[in-house]
Parts: C-alpha cells; sequence; structure tokens
C-alpha cells in the first residue's frame, strides 16, 4: 500500500502525547470522517466547530459517535476554530465545510494569533508508489507567482517540514523545464540557479539545493544519468520546488489521480499547521494531512 511511507510517521504520533485539532465546519462528511479516524487510533483530540444540527446529521450517517468530541457551535466556524488554535487551546486548524476564502481570511486574520512574520506556504507530503521514500512538493496551493525572496522562504518551510518529518538533510530540487540556465525566456531557471548558490552560502538553512532540474532528472538517477548530469540532488531529491501555484497544482493532483501517491498536505508558517484540503480530497488524503500536521505540530 502506498501510505507505508508514512507508517512511520503515524506510529511517531501516536508515541507523542495528544494533541487537538479544531475543525472548522465539521459537518464536511470526508473531513469529519478523517478526524474520527485519528481519534479511534489515538492519533488526536478534537473541537468540532459549526453547526451542532448538521454535525449531528453527518455524524449519524457515517455512524460516528460524537460523545468523545468537545463541540463548539458557531455561526462563523473559521473565525472561531481559528482562534481556537491560536488561543492555545487546539493545536492543529483544519478545514471542513467553510469556503476557502474566509479559511483562509481567518488564518490571516491578526487577531486570531496565528499569524507569525513568516511567509505562509503549502508543503505536500506524498507517498508515490514509484519511489524510493516521501516525497516533498511546494507551493501547490497558496502563493501563486512567488518571488525569488519568497522561492527561499518556500524552500525554508518546506525543509524545516521535511526535518521535522526525519530527514536529516533535505536535498531540493529546484524545478524547470530544462536544467541550464535560459533567460530572459525561463525566468524560472535563473531563480533556480540563484537558490543553488543561495544553498550553498548556507541561506537558506541545512539543505542541499540544485536547479534548474527538469522532473525526471530530479526524482530519475537514470535520467539524470543519460543526461550527464551530476548532482548530489538528481534522483535523490526529497523537496521539489515548482516554478509558480499552476505547475504545483498539476503536479500535486497528477501524482494523486494518475501516479496512485498517497498524500497529506498542511500551510506552514503560522503560529500552528493549518490543514488546507481541497474539497475533492478523499478521507484517506485529510487522515494523512492530520497525521503530518500532529507530526509538525509535535515537532
Amino acid at each position: 500500500m502506498t501510505e507505508d511511507h508514512f507508517t512511520g510517521l503515524i506510529q511517531r504520533v501516536k508515541d507523542e502525547p495528544s494533541r487537538r485539532i479544531a475543525l472548522a465546519g465539521a459537518d464536511d462528511p470526508t473531513a469529519l470522517e478523517a478526524v474520527d479516524r485519528a481519534h479511534r487510533e489515538g492519533l488526536a483530540e478534537a473541537t468540532l466547530v459549526g453547526d451542532p444540527a448538521a454535525i449531528e446529521a453527518n455524524a449519524a450517517n457515517l455512524g460516528v459517535d460524537l460523545e468523545p468530541f468537545e463541540m463548539v457551535a458557531s455561526a462563523d466556524a473559521a473565525g472561531t476554530a481559528a482562534s481556537l488554535v491560536g488561543g492555545g487551546r487546539s493545536d492543529v486548524l483544519m478545514k471542513g465545510s467553510v469556503a476557502s476564502k474566509a479559511y483562509l481570511r481567518a488564518v490571516l486574520n491578526e487577531d486570531n494569533g496565528l499569524r507569525t512574520g513568516r511567509l505562509l506556504s503549502h508543503v505536500m507530503v506524498a507517498a508515490v508508489p514509484a519511489y524510493h521514500k516521501l516525497l516533498f512538493l511546494t507551493d501547490a496551493a497558496f502563493n501563486i507567482a512567488p518571488t525569488l525572496a519568497e522561492k527561499a522562504d518556500i524552500i525554508r518551510n518546506a525543509v524545516d517540514v521535511a526535518r521535522i518529518l526525519g530527514v536529516g538533510r533535505p536535498k531540493v530540487a529546484v524545478l524547470a523545464a530544462v536544467e541550464k540556465v535560459n533567460l530572459p525566456d525561463m525566468p524560472a531557471t535563473g531563480d533556480a540557479a540563484a537558490l543553488t548558490v543561495m544553498a550553498r552560502r548556507g541561506q537558506l538553512g541545512d539543505c542541499i539545493v540544485d536547479g534548474p532540474l527538469a522532473f525526471d532528472n530530479a526524482v530519475s538517477r537514470e535520467s539524470a544519468r543519460i543526461k550527464g548530469i551530476e548532482s548530489e540532488v538528481a534522483g535523490d531529491a526529497d523537496v521539489l520546488l515548482c516554478p509558480d501555484i499552476e505547475s504545483a497544482n498539476i503536479l500535486y493532483k497528477c501524482l494523486i489521480h494518475f501516479s496512485g501517491a498517497r498524500a497529506g498536505a498542511v500551510i506552514v508558517g503560522a503560529a500552528a499547521p493549518v490543514v488546507l484540503p481541497s474539497r475533492a480530497d478523499d478521507a484517506m488524503t485529510k487522515y494523512l494531512s492530520i497525521v503530518t500536521a500532529m507530526a509538525i505540530a509535535g515537532g
């Protein structure tokens, strides 16, 4: 099973002190199912925020026992859940049935206590059947067209996540369409080269960065060999940094729908991990996102 790469992470979260997730819009069936599984497996406690009648109706349909969960009635589920996390009453924030815009407004609202001054970015953690270890992909959901400085922060965030999840010195592949700098036609290649130099000078933390690298060279040693690429990262990347949200989002969904990847995803850079699932994500993806977020919260 592709979630085998997550086995050690799941056990680690079980072995740590219990932490609490605040689910905003807890009447969402797949989110509720994921939270219930995480609770039954000893991974998390939960506070269910939203319309109690709707939550109870969906719980009844799913066969979920609500007795172990705290329930908080709120017409502003996103704001209430965010304030619970920012105020220290919960450790992880998760989106349920609330609209994404309202949810992100709540995260960014300084009154809710989640802002830190760091750039927020999205990190996917994927177990891909064809790959030999967990793969970290960024940024598929938050930063639309990041600048060079923002890409540096996105790398720092992803490296922090990878290290917390057990990668000693993450290898970061900065993706582009080609392996050589091609300016002005392909600006992503110039950013990749600059980020590589920044990493070598110690500006991006304890990681190894190389780019530009095409996707095949980042994940396939054979492809890198055929193209004559000598790199510590090529064929063994831990982190894939995409040029923009469009390329990252496409790759994210290709890995899930065409490659059979199992994945969790979080937004990091806030005072606590923020789970922002897609409406189309199944209960397994949301469950693995909880696992990932809980591990980061304990890191």
